[in-house]
């Protein structure tokens, strides 16, 4: 790729105009008779056509070689790999939880590497989403993605991620994420000095995620639009063998190439992969008593058919100060209409005293009881409520308001923990009617 390939554009979502090579961009029109430099022009859309302007997601790149030029599909084996809806559900009300995926043993790139753990809504009708966990130690080499099933919301746990996109380099940390759109082409690679990662992966099926609304918030807090980053332009013109692998319609297909599809020199326009560091997050919280919803954590929203519900919320945890007076701190006992798939990607999640380990992951559907675990709630009822800095913390949520089918490999993973409800086995009844 044409240097520099780690830089970028500030915004989410702005309308943004790169170039690799000078003069690049054509000026006026997008599609002249003839593009600078030989290049194909090409319309990459994010949305209907006839959507509305402030939802209308389109960019034009300026392309060595136009996407058409390629071999016939042929399908692939997608044993690990799941999409909504599954042909034998496996809805389930019990809570469950998941230890760290191990780390695999031998060569295993991003593709190879990823586990689908639960699905729902169904995404033929661009309803609810996949979660997959990713275990990987090798690069994406002569090898390329796409998802025509849906946006990828990628959050690593261990190790830095290089991602390679049509668009330019994404570089995403631990303690980071990347959205990639649906349809963008992308390769995977470990960061420097990487010898594994793990993450998770939100396939959002739906409605692209956007920032949710402030309401009497106001006009700051939360995710600020300046903190999200999209990549410079930057190509990549090399001959050779290469293999596309598509998602589509829940099943993966391969392609072949003679060059690499990382041939943008130039784009502009308002949709496009972008990072995002979780600890410029804004956290809201309460200064008087009672512990807040989860929604004030929200750092991106996928929304539904139905205003205020939606297809999917990705909330976070973060350090915060805990300050309320006279109040139980930890998150309550809760019976939720959303259904909850979590995550921990480091330090000690305040509702649980162990067994939720970074990489690990819950899963508590739509009337599912939870809440803290018997010595948590014992600890945080006799403590004194002094001011306290949750620090070293970030956890996650995929909220979503479609219950999750796990898969049969999910369910039947070494790494599942088969006793996690036994946590609150010893919430003892503490109720005398003669001592209020």
């Amino acid at each position: 790729m044409t240097t520099p390939t780690l830089d970028y554009q500030s915004g989410f979502r702005n309308h943004f105009a790169s170039e690799a090579l000078p003069g690049a961009l054509p000026q006026g029109q997008n599609s002249p008779q003839r593009c600078p430099y030989g290049l194909y022009a090409e319309q990459f859309t994010g949305s209907a056509f006839t959507s509305p302007r402030h939802q209308n997601l389109r960019s034009w790149l300026y392309r060595i070689r136009p996407s058409v030029a390629q071999s016939a599909y042929r399908p692939l084996d997608t044993a690990r790999v799941a999409t909504a809806p599954l042909a034998r559900p496996a809805a389930d009300p019990n809570q469950m939880r998941w230890d760290p995926m191990p780390l695999p043993e031998t060569g295993t790139d991003f593709l190879d590497g990823l586990l689908s753990v639960a699905v729902n809504g169904d995404a033929g009708t661009q309803a609810g989403c996949g979660v997959h966990l990713y275990a990987i130690n090798r690069d994406m080499l002569e090898r390329f993605f796409y998802n025509a099933d849906g946006e990828l919301l990628i959050v690593p746990q261990l190790g830095t991620l290089r991602l390679r996109t049509e668009f330019g380099e994404l570089e995403v940390a631990s303690g980071e994420i990347a959205a990639i759109p649906r349809g963008v082409k992308f390769q995977v690679r470990l960061g420097d000095g990487v010898d594994a990662a793990r993450g998770y992966v939100c396939e959002n099926y739906g409605a692209p995620f956007e920032l949710p609304g402030l309401g009497p918030i106001g006009a700051n807090g939360l995710a600020n639009p300046r903190d999200f980053l999209s990549p410079v332009a930057a190509y990549e013109d090399l001959a050779g063998d290469f293999e596309l692998v598509a998602k589509f319609s829940g099943r993966f297909w391969s392609a072949r190439l003679d060059h690499s599809p990382l041939d943008v020199v130039a784009w502009h326009g308002n949709v496009a992969p972008y990072k995002y560091d979780l600890a410029t997050f804004n956290t809201i919280n309460t200064v008087s008593f009672d512990h807040p919803d989860p929604s004030i954590f929200t750092v991106l929203t996928s929304p539904s058919d139905t205003p205020g519900m939606a297809n999917i919320d990705f909330v976070i945890f973060p350090p915060r100060w805990m300050v309320a007076e006279n109040t139980f701190r930890p998150p309550y006992f809760h019976r939720n209409l959303m259904s909850e798939f979590m995550g921990l990607i480091h330090g000690e999640y305040d509702a649980k005293a162990e067994g939720f380990l970074p990489g690990g992951a819950s899963l508590h559907n739509c009337m599912s009881p939870h809440g803290p675990d018997a010595e948590t709630f014992e600890k945080a009822s006799e403590c004194e409520l002094t001011p306290q800095y949750q620090g070293a913390t970030m956890a996650f949520m995929f909220e979503s308001r479609y219950v999750y089918h796990p898969t049969e490999a999910a369910l039947n993973a070494d790494f599942r923990q088969r006793d996690y409800v036994d946590v609150w086995a010893g919430m003892k009844s503490h109720f005398d009617p003669e001592n209020r």
